[in-house]
């Protein structure tokens, strides 16, 4: 049984910064020390982009430092938050494609997992630069990763959502040619689920018949009223990461609010 963890949205800050009062290095080093109590046995820690908040390098650097204390191994992905160039310079052993993309397979007893680059920039012209796109280099790589895993059950883990989340705001800036990804996923067959971040709140839900999950952040997340006008508004409300677990028969998904969990139950 395969595990993963997922971290998306960490949106890190230079030292000193915070985001609406939230500090995003300490809520990251609180999740990654709760992951090393309870889950150092994950086989994979994928962290879903939005890496940085402004894309700069001395949050790259403080983000990677914080990153060495991780036990189990960890898997990058950028978003509409990332600056490609300068988180490769960082992180110089990140794994891309052949074309430089951020994205990689990696295969799995039971499953094979699929990280893909959404990042639709440069230019970094909002609205355009946070909405996500895969290019036609980028589906063709994907086309490929499916056609190889065969049989094998495959996870896609993507930053933009490829389909609406009932948030207006959110909903625009969400991957812009969702329905090419789809119809290339459907020819396939192989996709058993699709996980995502962005949108800083969980949902989960079915897409042309395909499971997908999104996950909150560990720092501040979407307000709740689906016709928000403004999709940079933020609430604090508890950190939180993903758990994913690959069984005989399917997916399971969890949220971990780790902030605020509770281990040393009693009866009632």
């Amino acid at each position: 049984m395969t595990k993963f963890i997922i971290f998306t949205d960490l949106h890190m800050v230079p030292e000193g910064l915070t985001i609406i009062g939230l500090d995003p290095y300490r809520r990251l080093a609180n999740g990654i020390a709760h992951v090393n109590r309870h889950h150092a046995d994950a086989h994979r820690v994928i962290f879903a982009g939005d890496l940085t908040h402004g894309a700069d390098r001395p949050s790259y650097e403080r983000l990677k430092a914080i990153l060495g204390e991780l036990v189990p191994p960890a898997a990058m992905m950028i978003g509409n938050h990332d600056r490609r160039e300068v988180f490769l310079q960082v992180f110089s052993g990140a794994a891309t494609d052949e074309n430089g993309f951020v994205q990689q397979a990696i295969d799995f007893a039971d499953c094979r997992a699929v990280l893909l680059d959404t990042l639709f920039a440069p230019p970094y012209d909002y609205p355009v630069s946070h909405a996500g796109h895969l290019c036609q280099k980028r589906l063709a790589w994907l086309d490929r990763q499916l056609a190889e895993a065969g049989a094998r059950p495959v996870l896609i883990f993507m930053h933009h959502p490829p389909h609406v989340t009932g948030f207006t705001s959110i909903d625009m800036i969400r991957l812009i040619n969702g329905q090419e990804f789809y119809a290339l996923v459907k020819r396939h067959g192989n996709v058993r689920h699709i996980f995502a971040g962005h949108v800083h709140r969980t949902i989960s839900g079915s897409s042309r018949g395909i499971p997908f999950s999104i996950f909150k952040s560990p720092v501040h997340q979407q307000p709740m009223p689906f016709d928000t006008p403004d999709a940079s508004l933020s609430v604090d409300e508890p950190a939180a990461y993903g758990i994913i677990l690959v069984t005989d028969d399917g997916v399971l998904v969890h949220t971990e609010d780790y902030e605020i969990a509770r281990r040393d139950a009693a009866l009632a």
